[in-house]
């Protein structure tokens, strides 16, 4: 599977939005799901997946850092916008909160987790001081 990037669609009334993450044909390949909060300024990946593909919804504003043999790539998600990053492994991430209030992240991997073994490998594309200084 290849690097993907598009934003979601969204529907918005008076209670808040709804989006789906990922299709029906994609849900039985997911062997984790996770949903992320992070603080204003707080930075969240820094790391690659040795064997899962991991889909990533991410909800603006928030800055996220690509890494990948094409070199290293930023993508601003604006406030009241979701987008969707599809990372096969391999491909380092990393998810600064650029706004006010907290964030939210929703993933999905292929690859089961396990605490003890988990398939990460840290790779820092957003230094913690660095997001300090921007927040």
């Amino acid at each position: 599977m290849d690097l993907e990037i598009h934003p979601l669609r969204l529907a918005a009334d008076a209670r808040g939005i709804v989006y789906e993450p990922i299709t029906a044909t994609e849900m039985p390949a997911q062997k984790n799901a996770h949903v992320v909060y992070t603080r204003p300024g707080g930075v969240r990946g820094n790391h690659y997946h040795e064997h899962g593909t991991e889909i990533m919804s991410v909800m603006g504003p928030a800055l996220v850092r690509i890494k990948d043999p094409r070199g290293i790539r930023d993508y601003p998600v604006a406030a009241r916008e979701v987008w969707r990053f599809t990372l096969p492994p391999r491909v380092s991430h990393a998810i600064l909160n650029t706004g006010t209030e907290t964030g939210v992240i929703v993933s999905f991997n292929s690859w089961p987790h396990d605490p003890v073994k988990p398939d990460v490998v840290r790779d820092v594309l957003i230094e913690p001081e660095a997001a300090a200084a921007h927040g």
